[in-house]
């Protein structure tokens, strides 16, 4: 049995708490992915899924900022999943990412349509642990429309459910999902869509929660009102630990997850409706 620490956090394009990232220097940028690689290194995470990390963007310094916490924070692997390309004077690219201390055997992007600024997605990606071969979507969704958000859903699920068909024999588990989804939990909204879908396979836990049982806030990271960022883990992950990290590092606080993962030879691959 081995105990795993996964961090989930958007870094807002390593803006910090201003106003955008464009008014930042390189200088200022860099300094601040130094400080969120040392909080990584502080909390001693394992697997850090990322959102809103720049992979070549003007706005953002002009340089790989997942290839710069990766010499920064001594995670050897790392993926990254662009959802925004733009090309010429004023280049833009970025999406979602994961750092790992463990092998990535096997990764895909899922964006959510096709987009030059603004577009979301999923990065799919298999760790392969000393436990297995563990399944993780990074996901970020769009912030102002839930029709959107239940497309996007859906547009998951059904991925997911591809993965299993073809996949699921080499998991040590169900897929944990984590990341930004921009909707509380207690809506009837995509947060609350993916835990039923998930559901269906397994008994699964929606974290962090605050002691009255409803979801724990992260966001604006100043002075938490909402929760917008989120980790489902599938019953074979015990003895889970959760934090919401106090950290002002982004408009978002990072949320850190630790559990124990028991090896098995496999996950039955079942398909389920996707809309179920």
């Amino acid at each position: 049995m081995r105990r795993i620490r996964l961090l989930t956090f958007n870094i807002a394009h390593a803006r910090g708490l201003g106003l955008h990232q464009s008014i930042r220097t390189e200088r200022r940028i860099k300094t601040q992915l130094l400080r969120i690689a040392h909080l990584i290194d502080r909390l001693d995470a394992d697997i850090v899924a990322l959102q809103e990390i720049d992979e070549n963007s003007r706005w953002a310094g002009s340089f790989d900022h997942l290839a710069f916490l990766r010499d920064h924070t001594g995670l050897p692997h790392a993926v990254h999943g662009v959802n925004n390309r733009m090309l010429g004077r004023f280049h833009l690219n970025y999406g979602n990412a994961v750092l790992s201390r463990f092998p990535i055997g096997h990764h895909e992007n899922v964006p959510f349509g096709k987009s030059l600024m603004g577009g979301k997605g999923a990065l799919f990606a298999e760790i392969t642990t000393p436990a297995g071969r563990l399944p993780i979507a990074n996901i970020h969704m769009h912030h102002n429309s839930r029709a959107s958000r239940l497309r996007q859903a859906t547009q998951l699920m059904e991925f997911l459910d591809q993965q299993r068909v073809h996949r699921a024999t080499r998991w040590v588990t169900g897929p944990i999902l984590c990341g930004d989804l921009n909707n509380a939990a207690h809506t009837p909204d995509a947060t609350a869509m993916l835990l039923g879908y998930l559901e269906q396979t397994d008994n699964y836990t929606l974290v962090p929660k605050c002691p009255k049982g409803r979801a724990a806030r992260t966001f604006p990271s100043l002075w938490p009102q909402r929760a917008l960022d989120y980790v489902y883990l599938p019953s074979q992950c015990t003895k889970v630990e959760v934090t919401v990290v106090r950290s002002y590092l982004s408009d978002h606080r990072p949320v850190l997850a630790e559990f124990h993962l028991a090896g098995q030879n496999g996950v039955k691959a079942r398909v389920v409706e996707a809309g179920g």
